[in-house]
């Protein structure tokens, strides 16, 4: 995909999460969930690329209002965090609401964004609105490939999946097979893959171990 036509397809996006945010505030509807219970399971299953028995730092790539920041705290663990967005909106009611979490930072421009032991994205991968298949999946094939880039010991991504029921898939979203991802990233990145398939969502999870 272009340059133009990336810029385009994130344009989109971003609208489409600015008026959620407008619409339902800093809450998991915000960002486009159902509710916090499926917020807090996509975050459980993400953060299992994590070695979180001792201090690590994380990159919350596609952050919203910065919801993982709140989980990893509430669950007592060590961490640096940095949350990174294309909507500014989403950015400075992140910063607001984390304003006394001195472990938080966050980054509208991604090239600021630094390396992290791990990098982890919740639900990026899922609203394409008018964006055909096909580009849709080398944007998602790029993007994988920064977000590797960003991650030294790990990372993890999620998507709908099309083994969902056909009846309930919207021509809005964009449903992988798990199948390909986890192949894609076993041949690319590491050997060390899990594919996540065995949680109540219409959905998977990626971990890659490096």
């Amino acid at each position: 995909m272009n340059v133009i036509g990336q810029s385009q397809l994130l344009h989109s996006v971003e609208q489409y999460y600015n008026a959620r945010l407008r619409e339902h505030g800093a809450t998991a509807r915000g960002v486009d969930w159902k509710s916090s219970e499926s917020q807090v399971l996509r975050f459980e299953q993400l953060v299992k690329v994590c070695n979180l028995t001792g201090p690590f730092s994380i990159n919350d790539y596609g952050c919203g209002y910065g919801a993982l920041a709140d989980y990893l705290r509430a669950n007592g663990y060590t961490f640096h965090y940095r949350g990174f967005d294309i909507s500014p909106a989403m950015i400075a009611s992140a910063g607001e609401l984390h304003a006394g979490m001195p472990d938080c930072t966050f980054f509208g421009n991604e090239p600021e964004l630094p390396p992290a032991d791990y990098t982890v994205a919740s639900g990026i991968f899922n609203v394409k609105l008018q964006t055909g298949d096909g580009e849709w999946h080398a944007y998602m094939l790029d993007t994988v490939q920064r977000i590797a880039g960003l991650s030294l010991k790990g990372f993890a991504f999620n998507v709908l999946t099309s083994y969902s029921d056909e009846e309930k898939q919207r021509p809005d979203l964009h449903y992988a097979d798990p199948l390909f991802w986890f192949d894609y990233c076993k041949r690319n990145f590491s050997k060390y893959v899990a594919l996540l398939h065995d949680y109540p969502l219409y959905e998977f999870t990626i971990l890659v171990r490096m």
